[in-house]
């Protein structure tokens, strides 16, 4: 008998026990963060449509415009065009209900992300153990991450939105901390000679420098927590990932289609808008 063929080891029992006692011994604790959750997410669907969508549309165009400068109307005119094609496709209540799951957990995503980024770009120690992390989360499947949210969270929009938070975060953890990396030593070194602290030294010197690289990091994490939008709906997050999944499953091309169009929307206008953003900022 081969020896290597008896030898067996599945370290998905061992994370199948972790889940259980997790799930067992802070139900409080999950059920805290799944009543705040919930609570943002509604609360922003709400604000999203209560104004008519033509009030909304006009927003969003006003918006685009401001950032991307009065002169360039494009981006604007685009705004105007894709939101309105989504409002006669009926499909502006869905397309709210996702630009809020994806607006709250971007959020989510940055407050985690970014204080682990700044840690990890002023620490190798940091950087040693963060790194490997971020490997694991970015190469695992999307789908695995359902798994844990939905024993922690049941079904429904909060444990999309935990799942899209862990798919989510990297990129604002590893841009971060590039970025902090990147400032010019010398920069630092005169900040130094002129007496600054620590908290000097990052708040007025290090963070505004790699303000483009942060920035660039929020741009992928939105992106990212749209990639999402399909395969959360499978757990009950509702919104267009609801639209294109009911598509796929009951072979209802055109609806599929409709969805996968506001997605695209939706998405160009979020990656525009936080492009103009950070040219914006960077320009003050």
């Amino acid at each position: 008998m081969d020896i290597l063929s008896a030898i067996q080891f599945h370290p998905g029992d061992y994370f199948e026990t972790m889940i259980d006692w997790l799930t067992k011994n802070l139900e409080v604790f999950f059920d805290g963060i799944q009543g705040f959750v919930k609570s943002m997410i509604v609360g922003l669907e709400d604000g999203l449509l209560f104004l008519p969508p033509i009030v909304m549309i006009l927003i969003f165009v006003g918006i685009a415009w401001y950032l991307s400068g009065l002169r360039h109307w494009k981006l604007a005119a685009f705004s105007g065009a894709g939101f309105f094609l989504i409002y006669v496709m009926q499909l502006w209540s869905y397309t709210m209900q996702t630009l809020a799951l994806v607006l709250v957990s971007t959020v989510i995503a940055l407050l985690l992300g970014v204080p682990l980024g700044i840690w990890s770009g002023r620490s190798e120690k940091a950087q040693s153990i963060i790194r490997p992390c971020l490997d694991f989360m970015q190469t695992m499947p999307a789908f695995v991450y359902l798994i844990p949210a939905v024993l922690f969270f049941q079904l429904g929009k909060v444990p999309g939105a935990m799942a899209t938070v862990i798919f989510a975060m990297p990129p604002s953890v590893r841009l971060t901390s590039l970025g902090l990396r990147q400032v010019p030593a010398e920069i630092m070194e005169a900040s130094i000679s002129y007496g600054a602290t620590t908290g000097q030294q990052l708040l007025k010197v290090q963070l505004p420098i790699a303000m483009p690289s942060i920035l660039a990091g929020v741009n992928q994490t939105i992106m990212l927590s749209l990639s999402m939008v399909v395969i959360a709906a499978m757990i009950g997050a509702g919104g267009l990932g609801n639209q294109v999944l009911k598509g796929i499953t009951q072979l209802q091309i055109g609806l599929g289609f409709e969805g996968g169009v506001a997605v695209v929307i939706l998405a160009i206008y979020l990656d525009r808008v936080t492009q103009a953003m950070g040219l914006k900022w960077g320009k003050v």
